[in-house]
């Protein structure tokens, strides 16, 4: 065993105590809004909760809950980012697989044009008018197909294509592969650390989307999480006031915070599930010819 001289074992805490500061500011947030959702209003509102509740109370998340739509809301967004992620991963894999064979014709010109988006768009009105003309406002397919394709992570995942060994192709087409065989069977179970992170970087965004949803869907029955969030904060003003005539165990910040707390839930859960893709992926990436 080696032994580490003294200046590498100071650099070594030196490096743990600044990650353990950085974990603390990222993860700080997040705990505050849940201990203060569960906390007296009085004691939030009088900065005597930090580190731990103080007066249990889930008034604030029943009142959340029991908003018109909300529960409706949660599972329009569940649906709507679950099958917008199935499908923008669709489009992602294979644009970044034919973008990956030199042999495709204008390769270049296609490339240039997905860049191109990168840099230029039409803008929030054309944008709209395209929705409104194909008769897809108020409908459960525009949430799915509005931005389903962010260019950023086709340039990614056929960056990633490009990485794997040519070799591995090559045999699989002297035993007859096609394309589609060669996709399934060779790069997509080579990408899934690639696959994995775009995944949840497209369920993040969708999810935490809130500018088109709001303009693309009106219908209360359709609407997603997001959207109702930002009507329910809007009428804490409301809500406050009734909390001054007699309803002293929630208050505006409160309920905010519950409703913030129960917005992340699918966030807390997917990245587990991811991480350990995360995992499997990188041992299967290792394994080249």
């Amino acid at each position: 065993m080696i032994k580490r001289s003294v200046g590498e074992r100071v650099f070594e805490i030196f490096n743990i105590l600044i990650m353990l500061i950085l974990v603390f500011i990222a993860l700080y947030p997040l705990y505050y809004f849940i201990i203060a959702s569960f906390s007296h209003p009085l004691e939030v509102a009088r900065g005597h909760v930090v580190f731990l509740p103080r007066g249990f109370e889930t008034a604030s998340y029943i009142r959340v809950s029991e908003t018109p739509f909300f529960w409706s809301s949660y599972l329009n967004s569940v649906f709507y980012v679950t099958t917008g992620t199935i499908f923008s991963m669709i489009l992602t894999i294979l644009g970044g697989y034919a973008l990956s064979k030199r042999r495709l014709r204008g390769r270049k010109i296609f490339t240039f044009l997905i860049l191109l988006h990168m840099w230029f768009n039409a803008g929030i009105v054309p944008y709209f008018l395209n929705f409104l003309n194909l008769g897809l406002l108020n409908t459960r397919v525009a949430p799915i197909l509005e931005f389903a394709v962010i260019t950023f992570n086709v340039i990614l995942m056929r960056t990633f294509f490009e990485s794997i060994p040519k070799e591995m192709e090559e045999s699989a087409k002297i035993d007859g592969a096609n394309d589609i065989r060669i996709l399934f069977t060779i790069y997509i179970p080579t990408s899934v650390p690639a696959i994995a992170t775009l995944t949840m970087f497209y369920f993040v965004e969708r999810w935490n989307r809130f500018l088109w949803p709001s303009l693309l869907v009106s219908d209360p029955d359709l609407m997603p999480l997001q959207v109702l969030l930002r009507r329910l904060i809007v009428q804490t003003q409301h809500i406050a006031r009734e909390a001054d005539a007699g309803l002293t165990d929630m208050s505006e910040q409160t309920i905010i915070y519950a409703a913030i707390v129960l917005s992340v839930v699918p966030l807390i859960c997917l990245y587990p599930l991811i991480q350990r893709f995360f995992i499997k992926g990188l041992l299967v990436g290792a394994i080249k010819g």
